[in-house]
């Protein structure tokens, strides 16, 4: 839709909620700052900005989930399971809730179908127990509670990071020191509301530790990365804010390295080319939340990712 002059100095979301006339402004408010909304084809996330005469507003309103996942009959790498819980190799490419544009095919609606009678209810609702996630392209050791008193005790855990968890990331460039800490503060980036950044002011308290398992020249290193904190992105961001981003990283992976001219040019595009984040959620260990037994769980590199690894070796 097209600003009139009669709409200058509106907000935004105010104009928009009238000429559409279904939606409330809270919900456009919401829409805008998820990033649904554009101003002459460019991201406009900033319910309060004033209206430009003029200027072509456009909101997307994406389909709704459904109320209630459905059970959907998916392939899934069991590493342990009990009446309590089930850990899984999540593979990349795998969406671990329904959300806009994934309303199935996803981790629960996999989980649905493998223990749905099993699921004792969480908030009253038979459904899988999700404690932490791994984004959509991120592959490795995930935990699932199913019964209530399991998901209440693993997210305490988590909550208090009483557990470990290691990954291993691809990334372009040789960090240094090898090994370190990347410590900064994570929030919304202020113009793109589907990116975290780092932050001065604001944000949540995020700290990363890191170290160098293997370094290919100066062009790219692979790293063993051990989360103080779980954050939004926490790995991609920090690795991004010092210089280093993911191999693959469609969000956070800007531009071509300047780390990318110590390789060939073979080695170069093979990296370039590689369609996802280079990030693997390698171990796992926690207590168990009834017996109380130490439980750990390792996930071996995905094939996609170590056949990237041998590439640049070879």
């Amino acid at each position: 839709m097209q600003a009139q002059p009669e709409h200058a100095g509106q907000r935004a979301d105010r104009f928009l909620a009238d000429a559409i006339g279904s939606l409330s402004r809270s919900r456009v408010k919401s829409l805008m700052e998820t990033g649904w909304a554009t101003r002459d084809g460019q991201p406009l996330t900033e319910p309060a900005e004033p209206v430009r005469p003029g200027s072509h507003y456009r909101l997307k309103v994406p389909p709704p989930i459904p109320a209630k996942p459905i059970a959907q009959d998916i392939p899934l790498e069991i590493l342990f399971e009990d009446r309590h819980l089930i850990v899984i190799n999540k593979p990349a490419g795998l969406v671990v809730h329904p959300a806009p544009g994934n309303a199935d095919g996803t981790l629960v609606n996999a989980l649905l179908a493998h223990a749905g009678e099993e699921l004792e209810g969480i908030g009253g609702e038979a459904r899988p127990g999700i404690v932490h996630r791994l984004d959509k392209d991120t592959s490795g050791v995930m935990v699932v509670a199913k019964t209530e008193r399991a998901h209440h005790a693993l997210s305490e855990a988590f909550a208090t990071r009483d557990l470990s968890r290691e990954y291993l990331a691809l990334c372009w460039g040789l960090p240094s020191p090898a090994e370190g800490d990347i410590e900064g503060a994570i929030g919304r980036h202020p113009t793109d509301r589907k990116r975290m950044t780092v932050v001065t002011k604001g944000g949540k308290h995020a700290l990363t530790h890191y170290w160098t398992e293997r370094a290919f020249g100066t062009g790219a290193a692979l790293l063993r990365l051990k989360l103080a904190t779980g954050r939004t992105h926490q790995i991609r961001v920090h690795l991004s804010h010092i210089g280093h981003p993911l191999v693959g990283d469609p969000v956070y992976l800007r531009r071509i390295p300047s780390a990318a001219s110590a390789l060939s040019k073979t080695t170069k595009d093979t990296l370039l080319s590689f369609p996802r984040q280079a990030l693997h959620a390698a171990t796992l260990g926690f207590r168990h939340p009834v017996s109380g037994e130490a439980l750990a769980f390792s996930a071996k590199l995905p094939e996609d990712l170590q056949m990237l690894l041998d590439g640049i070796q070879a």
